[in-house]
């Protein structure tokens, strides 16, 4: 504890000088090569009654110490768990225990020794020989006070998985998952294959995708959004059952459940359609969870969700009709829509036709309820670019997405085979483009050529397998199952002109602020009288996840840790100052006692406090941040 004490460049300073005084003794542990163990912890404790008495070696961290003149105890952490060793300076000789007691918290050690149990009932060895395997220069964090910033947490994961078993367990299991999905399908008869990464064209998806150059070819390039027209190509090729496990790359904003890169697994069977898509996610999701948590019902955030009976299913319009009260059989032109979505204040462009005013109202009154495992079939064919027309109704296609939770975890499709048909599809998507929408599709002619070799009838999905690790670990935030998030960087010169760019605006406009320009917040104005002022609670909170909300170009969504035990939503406009991945994890300024405000079907609750000012005739606005040590639900005075 007096080691957390001191200064933490004092602690660097001293863990160096033993360095080099053991390296000065001829004893440097950076030129030990190799360390042979026969047992991890765990398997110590679970076969102690036919380990007792007979010797072993481990190794790991050293998480604990307590040097008690001629005899010690220390924990050593490996993959499995910790295990206590018991050092005496007479079975491992005078020098050696020097050695030890010179030894830190997070050393890398070896321990040979025999296996016993102490007086107490703990399981331990006892050692016959230490050895210091790598010596750890900078301290770990102390254990109930520096794991709490979530931050930190992302940046150093490596700490993370020696500080938390929680975080350790959670990787693990997620290797597992991934693990068993490839059992299954392999067991299905299904082909592991790679596709490339970096396209000409990126396409299969809905998505702004990220641009760079390759030297070599002097071409502009991208990074895959999808898996899904290079496995097509396979199909047309006779390789009948095909998957791909694999990152692709989304240039969007950071919340909750998304990240910019993030693990898909895409699979196309020849022959079959999206009810045989429809029965093998059925069949997948039992087995994971039986396979990964013992049961086919999970609970996620507390919510119990039952894998094991049927799974709902439920047409896009009839889920409109339940939920919204619209029915969209009787609507039957892009007028008519339009009028439902101003009646029902759903906020849709000039572009959007019915079929995509359909699909904003889904997302608006829907998502949210399908919290039990629910297939929603038959979306209309504006927003289904690459799937089949259903032959009775052609407004509408052979497609459905998959929903737990409120989550879409899965999109699966009868696939388009028909290239006259596609060809009219990339068309529409081009106009798109054309018309500014990033994330519209652009012809494909290579693809298109494959399908004129001739595609047979094919059945496809995509799974988000960082949403399926999040649901079968009761993980809260897409960056708890993902080792290495995408962060932003801390280093300004990452941000190359850009940064610099940013940072001279704003010192300009620091230096030119008037602020007897400064302006009173509207809400504040309109609608708030001094008394509820006065009453007003002011409190620091942590922004957790910062997101875009949809079919809004100003809002953004905060989920904000405001030191109670729920995370609390607030929606503010000032998209057009930041963006969303610029704030995660700073802290902020918040009203939390103003009612619950509707804000795009989003409840927002509370306020987040910005200076707003005007200079030149334009607005200018600076939400309020405060420093990062300021803990979570401090109120101010």
């Amino acid at each position: 504890m007096a080691e957390q004490n001191k200064d933490a460049g004092e602690l660097v300073r001293v863990r160096r000088n033993k360095l080099e005084e053991l390296q000065s003794a001829g004893k440097n542990p950076f030129e030990i090569m190799k360390y042979d163990t026969t047992h991890h912890s765990m398997e110590i404790k679970d076969h102690f009654e036919e380990l007792e008495g007979k010797e072993v070696s481990v190794a790991g961290r050293m998480m604990f110490k307590r040097v008690m003149g001629k005899a010690s105890f220390c924990n050593i952490q490996d993959l499995e768990g910790r295990i206590q060793a018991y050092v005496a300076r007479d079975e491992i000789g005078v020098e050696e225990y020097k050695d030890f007691k010179k030894m830190d918290i997070g050393d890398i050690i070896g321990i040979k020794g025999t296996v016993f149990v102490t007086k107490t009932g703990e399981k331990s060895i006892h050692a016959k020989e230490v050895v210091l395997l790598s010596k750890s220069l900078k301290p770990l964090p102390e254990k109930f006070h520096g794991l709490k910033d979530t931050d930190a947490r992302y940046r150093q994961r490596y700490v993370d998985l020696i500080m938390n078993e929680e975080s350790k367990g959670t990787f693990i299991k997620r290797s597992k998952i991934i693990s068993k999905i490839r059992s299954f399908l392999d067991g299905q008869g299904f082909m592991e294959v790679e596709t490339p990464m970096l396209v000409p064209n990126a396409g299969g998806a809905a998505a702004r995708p990220f641009e760079t150059h390759y030297n070599a070819l002097d071409e502009d390039v991208k990074l895959r959004i999808s898996l899904e027209l290079y496995l097509k190509r396979l199909i047309v090729g006779g390789l009948e059952k095909v998957y791909e496990i694999g990152r692709v790359f989304r240039n969007e904003g950071v919340d909750t459940r998304h990240n910019p890169e993030f693990t898909l697994m895409e699979l196309y069977q020849a022959y079959t359609d999206y009810n045989g898509m429809m029965e093998l996610t059925e069949n997948l999701y039992r087995y994971l969870a039986q396979e990964v948590v013992g049961s086919t019902t999970i609970t996620y955030n507390g919510i119990e969700m039952d894998l094991g009976k049927p799974f709902e299913k439920i047409t896009m319009v009839d889920a409109v009709k339940k939920y919204a009260g619209v029915d969209f059989d009787e609507i039957h032109t892009v007028e008519d829509a339009r009028k439902a979505a101003d009646e029902h204040h759903v906020e849709y462009e000039e572009r959007h036709k019915k079929g995509d005013i359909l699909n904003l109202f889904f997302e608006e009154f829907v998502e949210d309820k399908l919290v039990q495992p629910t297939f929603v079939l038959d979306h209309p064919v504006e927003i289904s670019p690459l799937t089949k027309k259903k032959p009775e109704n052609p407004d509408y296609v052979e497609r459905f997405e998959f929903f737990m939770n409120g989550w879409e975890m899965a999109n699966a499709y009868s696939e388009l085979n028909d290239p006259i048909d596609q060809r009219e599809r990339f068309k529409a998507q081009e106009e798109l483009l054309a018309q500014g929408d990033e994330e519209a599709n652009s012809t494909d002619e290579d693809f298109l050529n494959a399908l004129e070799i001739g595609m047979p009838p094919t059945g496809g999905i995509g799974f988000g397998i960082d949403r399926m690790v999040m649901l079968l670990t009761d993980s809260s935030a897409i960056r708890d199952v993902l080792l290495f998030p995408t962060m932003k960087s801390l280093d300004a010169k990452k941000g190359g002109a850009k940064a610099e760019k940013a940072a001279a605006a704003e010192k300009k406009t620091a230096e030119k602020v008037d602020f007897s320009n400064v302006k009173i917040e509207p809400l504040f104005e309109q609608m708030i009288d001094f008394d509820t002022f006065s009453k007003s609670d002011f409190r620091a909170v942590k922004i957790e996840a910062c997101e875009e909300v949809p079919k809004s170009k100003k809002l953004l969504k905060f989920t904000l840790n405001d030191g109670t035990d729920r995370k609390r939503t607030i929606l503010s406009g000032i998209h057009e100052y930041y963006e969303p991945e610029e704030l995660i994890g700073k802290t902020a300024v918040a009203i939390v006692n103003l009612p619950p405000r509707k804000m795009m079907g989003i409840d927002s609750e509370g306020m987040l406090i910005s200076a707003v000012h005007e200079e030149g005739g334009r607005e200018g606005l600076n939400l309020l941040m405060v420093d990062d040590r300021i803990p979570a639900g401090a109120k101010l005075y």
